[in-house]
């Protein structure tokens, strides 16, 4: 039955693609078109974006819909549009602005500090940075967001998805541009690309220059960030050749390095959120540098692990539930599951159907946030900050995968702050 119902989905939003290009004049420019009016999104109407972590064909869907008037996209569109437009001011952002350089001495190298370690003895002119540092789970020391790439990086990787989709539903060549110029000048100008490494992220003063540990940095966002590169591929104003060229030998390079670097090893070890968001950055690079069967293998087999030794039988993460902030991790280890689940989908791995020896599942896990995230039970674990709509995302993907509590739930959830934006980019993100 499945197999009849897909040739007929496809052949319905072809029609409804076919329909929408109809009522879309020729002649007007989409420049300045209010979301969802049909002019703002006639460019690239009939091709869906080579999406390695969300649908494309669901985007295109979703931007048929809004040509066609669909309201409730219409209101998710102009909350989209409301956070790029806070970006438009903004950047572009470089590695080479920090004051001082990587112990590498070399200026394009990515350098942050251990956002949880403190200084523990006074500083004075023989011990300048109070040396040992000691940790502080979850107690964010804001020394480490000075003097490093960090809050820039940060700023570029959440800048540009918000950007390219913003141009991808509106046609606004200004979102597209500056989406654009921003990677191109952190990972593509020679003057001022950040070399594609992490070597040198997340040490701690007056012991190590960098770690393993690192490379979560990029978490998230950065595969986010390759959702945009593709999207921007089907025809963005401003998007050049060379800057997909420069891009895809920057995510080849990053990949290698993933993949055969000693941090990149350790990193992949990792038993805990390290480790899934480690695997879950290597499938996305692999599918969108056209390595799909390493993408299949790192979700076939390092995503099935993961869910073997993190999950239990009741669905718990006993190794984010310890931490001082169990809520936010456990929401923020299962967005790397959920997007890694999404990347499998796309190389034809059901993350979502493995159970492990105590049939534990992703399905279980995100039930077991379910009461709290739909306000009906209050967390039982420690948590320094709470914020109830941090689940939102997880569980709408366990409700697009079949999970009928999940489904539920979905109108008892607290929204993000920036609005519920999952029909314009399905795909799960932490939102703290």
């Amino acid at each position: 039955m499945r197999r009849r119902l897909r040739p007929r989905l496809g052949a319905l939003i072809a029609a409804v693609a076919a329909t929408a290009a109809v009522l879309v004049p020729t002649t007007a420019s989409s420049a300045s078109a209010p979301p969802g009016d049909p002019r703002a999104v006639r460019h690239g109407l009939h091709s869906a974006p080579k999406t390695p972590v969300m649908d494309g064909k669901r985007l295109l869907q979703a931007r048929t819909r809004l040509a066609l008037g669909d309201p409730a996209l219409r209101d998710e569109v102009t909350s989209l549009t409301a956070q790029a437009d806070a970006w438009l001011g903004k950047g572009p952002w470089t590695v080479t602005d920090k004051p001082i350089p990587a112990a590498s001495g070399d200026i394009h190298d990515y350098l942050s500090q251990a956002p949880y370690f403190w200084a523990t003895q006074p500083r004075t002119p023989e011990n300048p940075r109070g040396c040992p540092y000691e940790e502080r789970d979850g107690q964010r020391n804001p020394e480490a967001e000075i003097g490093t790439d960090r809050v820039d990086a940060g700023n570029v990787l959440k800048s540009v998805p918000l950007l390219t989709l913003a141009w991808y539903y509106t046609g606004k060549k200004e979102y597209a541009e500056h989406a654009s110029r921003i990677l191109r000048t952190w990972f593509v100008d020679p003057a001022t690309r950040m070399n594609p490494h992490l070597n040198y992220a997340q040490g701690i003063p007056c012991k190590n220059d960098g770690r393993s540990i690192g490379i979560i940095d990029f978490a998230q966002y950065y595969t986010g960030n390759l959702d945009a590169m593709a999207i921007l591929d089907t025809g963005a104003p401003g998007w050049t050749k060379s800057d997909r060229a420069g891009m895809r030998a920057w995510n080849e390079a990053y990949l290698d390095w993933l993949v055969n670097s000693e941090f990149g090893k350790k990193e992949s070890a990792a038993t805990n959120n390290h480790g899934t968001y480690a695997a879950m950055q290597i499938a996305g690079l692999a599918v969108a540098t056209g390595d799909r069967e390493l993408a299949r293998e790192t979700v076939r087999e390092q995503g099935a692990k993961l869910i073997d030794f993190q999950i239990t039988a009741d669905g718990g993460q006993p190794r984010e539930l310890a931490r001082t902030r169990s809520w936010h991790y456990s929401n923020y280890n299962l967005a790397a599951f959920c997007r890694l689940a999404a990347i499998g989908k796309q190389v034809g791995v059901n993350l979502w159907s493995h159970q492990g020896p105590q049939g534990q599942s992703l399905f279980d896990a995100i039930g077991y946030l379910l009461p709290t995230a739909t306000g009906e039970a209050t967390w039982p674990h420690p948590e320094l900050e709470f914020y109830r709509y941090a689940a939102s995302d997880m569980v709408h993907a366990a409700a697009d995968a079949g999970d009928r509590a999940a489904k539920a739930a979905l109108p008892k959830l607290q929204a993000p702050p920036g609005g519920d934006l999952w029909e314009l980019r399905p795909a799960a993100q932490h939102a703290v």
